[in-house]
């Protein structure tokens, strides 16, 4: 028998974290600049409509030798 291949330390758990702290970052960003600006609950939105493609593009910039 054959010992069983060695799991990868990149789980899914992993890159959802990654995800999901790029966004907040991302809208932690946003509502500061909209609370610079007046608005901080604005900010925050957009903040969060940027988060989401920006955590996307970057858990495929950083785990992308896994998807080939």
């Amino acid at each position: 028998m054959t010992p069983a291949a060695a799991s990868s330390p990149h789980t899914l758990a992993t890159a959802s974290g990654f995800l999901l702290g790029t966004m907040c970052a991302a809208m932690i960003v946003g509502a500061a600049l909209g609370w610079a600006l007046g608005s901080w609950k604005l900010g925050l939105l957009f903040g969060a409509v940027v988060g989401i493609p920006a955590g996307v593009f970057a858990v495929y910039r950083r785990y992308r030798t896994y998807f080939i």
